[in-house]
Order: C-alpha cells, then sequence, then structure tokens
C-alpha cells in the first residue's frame, strides 16, 4: 500500500481523487451520505465499518486487509480465528516478531503447503 504516513481518511481522499470519483458518487456507492464521508476524510469521524472500508477498498483498487489495519479495524474472519485457539494464535504470530514481511509471507506460503492448498 502507498499509504506511508497517511491516515485513513487522507489515504482513501487521496485515493478515490486519483481516480477521479467524486465524493458523492463514492459516498452513494459505499451506502453512506456525502457529509459523513467528507468528515471521514478529514479525520473528523472514525473510519466506517468493516463492509463499507472492503466496499472502499473495492472501488479504490487496494488491498482489503491493509485498508482495514488503517482504518484500525480487524477482518471478522480473523477475529473468528483468534477465538478458536486465542493461546495458539498469539503463540504463533509472537513468532513472527522481527520477522521481515517477505519471511513472514514465506511462512504463510508454507502453512499453505502443509494444508494442501
Amino acid at each position: 500500500m502507498t499509504g506511508e504516513d497517511l491516515k485513513f481518511g487522507a489515504f482513501v481522499r487521496r485515493e478515490r481523487e486519483a481516480r477521479e470519483i467524486g465524493l458523492r458518487e463514492m459516498a452513494k456507492k459505499i451506502g453512506v451520505s456525502p457529509t459523513y464521508l467528507s468528515k471521514v476524510e478529514r479525520e473528523e469521524f472514525t473510519p466506517p465499518t468493516e463492509e463499507k472500508v472492503r466496499a472502499i477498498a473495492q472501488i479504490i483498487e487496494c488491498d482489503v486487509d491493509e485498508l482495514l489495519a488503517l482504518a484500525g479495524r480487524m477482518p471478522a474472519d480473523l477475529a473468528d480465528i483468534i477465538k478458536r485457539a486465542p493461546v495458539e494464535v498469539s503463540a504463533l504470530l509472537r513468532t513472527t516478531r522481527g520477522m521481515t514481511r517477505d519471511e513472514i509471507a514465506r511462512l504463510a506460503e508454507e502453512a499453505k503447503k502443509a494444508r494442501g492448498e
């Protein structure tokens, strides 16, 4: 993601404008009012729900997980995985501390292979 140090609202605004999507058009597509979206983009309101963030990600063509992280939201499917095995998942995540993104990606690929995916 090219969000660098941008906050959620500023990132969404930048990407929306880069794609020449008007505020009203975007608001209609995600099912919110233009006033609400404007306030989100100006960081006056917190980011919207996971469902709305997912819709925004699709419209501005960015990775859903990265946009959810920028919004400070955890995807519901991950929350469910953690709830099913909190100790084990926490231990797994802690083992990745200090690893690079590439190393973590390789670990994920190995896990997929182990599951036969």
